[in-house]
């Protein structure tokens, strides 16, 4: 019978990818949050891989696997697919090292992320966009990879990469001066922070409680551990891109099963308003997947009360074109933010008396769109209005509904609601 053997990351190989990465990737600050101890009644760190030359800790992994790459492999140039960070930490290693390396990239991938591999790259890498998603760049990037003889340097299921992301936790366990540590928070995507910072505590500091956290849409992770083997979304939410992933890796899955407290899940809703949040009272700008361990204190705010708790922050690769969504999508989640079809009667001053009679005094229109009249009483419109409390939703529907306004609700009703945000 063939016997099997399962990876595991040893701390000798853990502590070889820290001493190649010195010089390479930032020992970044592990920062106490006084809003965030305060609120929690607990200590909390931050851990901030955002503050990486790549601005996030995917530079890590990437270094240290590109590092390990025999001579033949090196000659015969390299690939990769990504849309965001893991493309920047292979773009910033080739330079570095001085390897040409090739980066498929999905074609609508904002052009300040393009630009940034390519300034990271400079003449050593190319980038190529190619189909809609990241399964199609993965596929394209697949197929150089066996044609033309190129390593293909994972994002996430491969040792060497798992290795460097450990670092990440020896640097935590370094820096902590307050012993023990009883919580990490660490997002998850693929998993390959998650399967090396867990087992780094797993060899040095085996109390403390990992908690992975990912974004509902594409909980891949917690699917897989509630099926007992890693499990395949049929489909996911791509919303936050740097933890969207149908399928975890396999190394990554065998490893975090073990190693991982609890894996929990986070409205997309509920990150956006920490991505605001932490801009708005504490000057930090975060990417969706960077704000994914902060939003999960909330469902553990008895257990964490007077402990010692560090929140990895992974990453600040955040496009500003996408903003508006943010807010959008931060108002929807705490119950400030409504649509209505609203029936105007096919009169003058409807409008104003709407606006008199309806909106309470601090309501705000933020989307108006008169779609036709749809008989000779009433025409259609579908509005947006922003609350200041959360309270004033209640009266003002029964003042729509006694004022014979009232059409429908949107916000329950995605087939529709898709539409506005």
């Amino acid at each position: 019978m063939q016997k099997t053997t399962t990876y595991r990351p040893t701390l000798d190989a853990i502590e070889a990818a820290a001493e190649k990465l010195i010089g390479i990737a930032n020992v970044t600050p592990l920062i106490k949050s006084s809003r965030y101890s305060k609120k929690y009644e607990a200590d909390i760190y931050f851990k901030r891989e955002d503050l990486q030359e790549v601005r996030s800790y995917k530079i890590r992994g990437a270094y240290n696997k590109i590092s390990s790459l025999s001579s033949t492999q090196i000659e015969n140039k390299i690939v990769c697919a990504s849309a965001g960070n893991h493309a920047q930490g292979f773009a910033l290693s080739c330079k570095l090292l001085k390897i040409k390396g090739t980066i498929y990239m999905p074609s609508p991938t904002p052009n300040q992320k393009i630009e940034q591999v390519k300034m990271f790259g400079e003449n050593y890498v190319n980038v190529v966009l190619t189909g809609d998603t990241f399964d199609d760049a993965y596929h394209a990037a697949m197929a150089e990879s066996k044609a033309s003889n190129k390593t293909f340097i994972h994002p996430f299921n491969d040792e060497k990469i798992i290795e460097g992301q450990a670092t990440v936790g020896l640097e935590i366990i370094d820096q902590a001066q307050k012993h023990p540590i009883h919580y990490v928070f660490v997002p998850v995507g693929g998993g390959g922070l998650a399967a090396g910072l867990s087992s780094v505590f797993k060899m040095l500091s085996p109390q403390t409680k990992i908690i992975s956290v990912e974004p509902k849409g594409a909980a891949s992770m917690l699917t897989s551990i509630r099926n007992n083997k890693n499990t395949t979304l049929e489909t996911i939410t791509n919303f936050v891109d740097g933890a969207a992933v149908k399928r975890v890796g396999d190394l990554n899955f065998a490893i975090c099963k073990e190693t991982l407290h609890r894996v929990v899940e986070i409205d997309e809703g509920h990150v956006c308003q920490t991505i605001l949040e932490l801009y708005n009272k504490d000057a930090i700008v975060v990417e969706p997947a960077g704000a994914l361990s902060l939003c999960a204190l909330e469902q553990f705010s008895e257990e964490i009360k007077g402990k010692n708790v560090v929140c990895v922050i992974s990453g600040s690769n955040n496009d500003i074109t996408r903003t508006a969504e943010i807010k959008e999508r931060a108002l929807l989640y705490s119950n400030l933010k409504h649509y209505f079809i609203i029936k105007f009667p096919q009169r003058a001053g409807a409008l104003r008396e709407f606006v008199v009679n309806i909106l309470g005094p601090t309501d705000d229109i933020t989307h108006f769109e008169y779609t036709k009249k749809t008989n000779r009483e009433n025409g259609a419109a579908v509005v947006g209005i922003e609350l200041k409390n959360v309270a004033d939703l209640e009266p003002l529907i029964e003042r729509m509904k006694q004022f014979s306004f009232y059409g429908d609700y949107l916000n329950d009703k995605p087939e529709l609601y898709q539409f506005l945000v």
